[in-house]
């Protein structure tokens, strides 16, 4: 525990890609079975302790320190899990660290329950020092927040074994932590793991995103980028399964399409829910909005499934009936795409089509006129590029619309964490619902915590600091005062806020010192935005 905790600690201080990767590259080496294993699920959030939560944590403090003393502290400080570390009172009489490994703490950590919790936790927290208890709370809540992604976590284990991050990534979502068969694998020499019948996540192709004029239009083919999400349908074994961009398995979220695909397979496409009863168009596709009801969901209603029914529109096929189709240039997938489309079930899937244009400046007129729901852009593809994981330069480009704009007025703000906890970086903000000179009230419609400078941030906080008229907890509200450009991709009918709508993907576009609040959009205008 004690070499995994001072990994933790080296990661939060530094920046650096690279120093990243070396310190978890180095901890993979040194570290023994299963150990390292568990370290890796931990850093990728592939752990998970439902008996533990943030409160768990919070009011174990608050029994033991003053409450005012730990509610000022966490907010100046921003993690839960570094204050109460540095806060626990150490025990005189605590066993030595040393004697606690990591896969001793999992299993413990495993074992609990909602009511041992409480009484089990606080011995753990007496065996280890500050930055040991640190490394225990970011494990057991599962917020690790150390700027490590599971692509980063992949990356250095290949780097520390000297195998392919391509093969590590197949391989990963097929195992369970504490991912024994991948170090025996890649640590020891061993046989690859044997998953020739598991349905198997393979790396998606990406793309870069487009520069106009850097592409000769004859050498690609377009077709639309679709606003759902990215999944890989793969059928293997007797058995179907469906996989986020990230590698997640998200079946159970979608089990009307576990048993759609009739062959062994593994497709790329965009899952999507038709837009009947939406008034998606499309195709058939709803907005995101519609999808989002289906998103997340461990059990799926009959009327779920009949009011937002899931298909998939098909981009490319990775494996076919044995046959591996991604040393096969674009062109060939494509057209062995097109001549599956007649054996799969038309209420599931569909082939996203292509879009033909006369040159460059007509494809720019067709996008810039596709403000269908479903529709985020374009995508250009290489007719002769293989399917190759990750980023290749050259091969793919994302050609995204233009974004919509629209003035709002910042009406709360909140910290932000990590290297922001000490910035109010997070800022909720408004339109008029009227005439503001009328005395129109101002309705929040989104919320953002991007796109600015650091500069900017220390400005804006600033401002948070000067204009506070009320809080609530972690909350600032301020003075209606200061307006926002909000970019954001679309808008959609939005039960859940009290303006009715919510923004799609909304950024800070620029910080409007210059303009009077009244001046900000009203909702009429978002609301003239929403497809019917």
């Amino acid at each position: 525990m004690e070499e995994f905790a001072a990994l933790l600690d080296a990661l939060v201080y530094t920046t650096s890609r690279n120093r990243k990767l070396a310190l978890i590259a180095d901890y993979l080496r040194r570290a023994p079975d299963p150990d390292r294993g568990w370290a890796l699920a931990g850093l990728t959030g592939g752990l998970d302790f439902p008996a533990v939560k943030s409160s768990t944590v919070r009011n174990l403090m608050m029994e033991r320190i003053d409450p005012v003393l730990w509610t000022l502290s966490r907010d100046f400080v921003g993690d839960t899990a570094e204050t109460a570390s540095l806060l626990w009172p150490e025990a005189e009489d605590a066993p030595p660290q040393a004697d606690l490994s990591l896969a001793e703490v999992i299993e413990r950590l495993a074992a609990l329950t909602r009511a041992t919790a409480p009484k089990e936790l606080p011995g753990l927290f007496d065996r280890l020092d500050p930055k040991g208890r640190y490394a225990l709370i970011k494990l057991a809540t599962g917020g690790m927040r150390v700027g490590v992604s599971a692509r980063l976590a992949k990356t250095a284990f290949a780097q520390a074994f000297g195998v392919n991050v391509e093969e590590v990534e197949e391989y990963w979502h097929a195992l369970a932590p504490p991912y024994t068969e991948l170090f025996d694998w890649a640590a020891k020499g061993g046989a690859p793991p044997d998953l020739a019948n598991v349905p198997r996540f393979r790396p998606f192709m990406l793309a870069h995103p487009l520069e106009e004029g850097t592409v000769d239009l004859a050498e690609y083919a377009a077709e639309w980028k679709w606003d759902g999400i990215r999944v890989q349908l793969v059928r293997a074994g007797g058995e179907t399964r469906i996989y986020s961009r990230s590698g997640d398995d998200i079946s159970a979220t979608f089990p009307e399409l576990l048993d759609a695909l009739p062959m062994d397979a593994v497709l790329d496409g965009e899952l999507l829910v038709r837009g009947s009863a939406q008034g998606g168009e499309a195709g058939g596709a709803a907005s995101f909005n519609a999808l989002q009801q289906r998103l997340g969901r461990k059990t799926v209603s009959k009327a779920m499934l009949r009011d937002y029914p899931a298909f998939v529109r098909l981009y490319d096929v990775l494996l076919l009936e044995g046959e591996d189709w991604r040393e096969a240039p674009w062109k060939s997938r494509r057209a062995t795409l097109e001549a599956l489309m007649a054996r799969l079930p038309a209420d599931r899937f569909d082939l996203s089509a292509l879009v033909e244009a006369e040159d460059f400046a007509h494809l720019a007129r067709i996008r810039e006129g596709a403000r269908d729901e479903a529709i985020e852009g374009l995508m250009l593809k290489h007719r002769e590029s293989a399917y190759l994981a990750g980023r290749k330069v050259g091969l793919w480009y994302k050609w995204k619309r233009d974004p919509l704009l629209v003035d709002c007025v910042v009406m709360y703000a909140q910290r932000g964490s990590g290297k922001r906890s000490s910035f109010y970086s997070d800022y909720t903000f408004g339109c008029w619902d009227g005439d503001p000179d009328a005395g129109a009230e101002l309705l929040p419609v989104g919320k953002a915590y991007s796109g600015f400078t650091d500069a900017e941030l220390k400005k804006l906080d600033r401002f948070v600091r000067q204009n506070t008229v009320n809080k609530f907890g972690p909350v600032r509200e301020v003075k209606r005062e200061l307006v926002f450009e909000v970019a954001f991709d679309s808008v959609h009918a939005s039960k859940r806020h009290k303006s009715g709508l919510a923004m799609r993907f909304p950024r800070i576009h620029r910080i409007r010192w210059d303009k009077p609040a009244h001046e900000a959009d009203r909702v009429e205008n978002l609301r003239a935005l929403i497809k019917d």
